[in-house]
């Protein structure tokens, strides 16, 4: 029997990068997955096939996870379509550097809007969907909330909340079975950090000389430590940040 046999997981922001491999590796240890998305549905149609190519259970929900409407409807088409959820990987998340002298309020907004309120609302979705038995909530921050790069306010302070907020509701929710734990990684090479621009620059050379394993990650790094979250052989784990950045802190 594989470790996540008839467990249901909902991962946001799973069309692409780090959310789409944890996706994966969730199915391919047995669960049915629900690939939320916000804007790219061929990225998340394509995670779907890849999942279900393999006979594995998948479905795409579109959905922006700082919309209670949103969220609620991708719960409801959860529930429509597996009949319940157990686990929760809060993945959804944007990024914008840049130095105190050109943060805006929309930048400011938009990040705490997906990285922050996001989580919280989709958290709140998935602890009305648990069953008796619980489930697994599963953060995924940064180790930029210990590194705190210059350029990096707002993003390194979404982080910090996230930290924060996997404490608070692990407290919070141990009552009724819930673990909630976080996945930090260090920088990772993903679809979103070739479109920033910081694949092949300074920035990727600071992070691996900083690095003591000497590299940055790539998004199969991160996706075991999900599933071992994800699974009981991490039920007795709760409020623990796992920093996956290959040493860096």
């Amino acid at each position: 029997m594989k470790k996540l046999e008839n467990k249901v997981a909902v991962v946001t922001g799973a069309s692409k990068g780090i959310g789409a491999q944890i996706a994966k590796s969730l199915a391919e240890a047995g669960a049915s997955v629900v690939v939320n998305y916000s804007s790219s549905k061929e990225g998340a149609d394509k995670v779907v096939a890849e999942i279900t190519g393999k006979g594995g259970k998948a479905i795409a929900v579109q959905g922006n996870v700082s919309k209670t409407a949103d969220v609620d409807r991708l719960f409801a088409e959860t529930n429509k379509a597996f009949g319940g959820v157990n686990i929760l990987v809060n993945n959804a998340g944007i990024y914008q550097f840049g130095n105190i002298e050109e943060i805006t309020e929309e930048q400011f907004h938009s990040q705490f809007n997906t990285n922050v309120l996001g989580l919280l609302l989709t958290t709140q979705g998935a602890v009305k969907s648990f069953g008796t038995n619980g489930g697994s909530v599963i953060n995924i921050g940064s180790v930029v909330s210990r590194i705190t790069p210059p350029g990096s306010a707002i993003y390194t302070a979404t982080k910090g909340a996230v930290d924060s907020i996997t404490q608070v509701l692990s407290k919070e929710l141990g009552p009724k079975k819930i673990r909630v734990n976080s996945i930090n990684p260090g920088m990772v090479e993903t679809e979103g950090t070739h479109t920033a621009g910081f694949i092949g620059s300074d920035f990727q050379t600071w992070a691996e000389t900083t690095t003591p394993l000497g590299r940055i990650g790539q998004p199969e790094d991160i996706s075991p430590i999900a599933v071992f979250l994800a699974s009981d052989d991490s039920g007795w784990l709760t409020g623990e940040t796992i920093l996956a950045g290959g040493g860096s802190r």
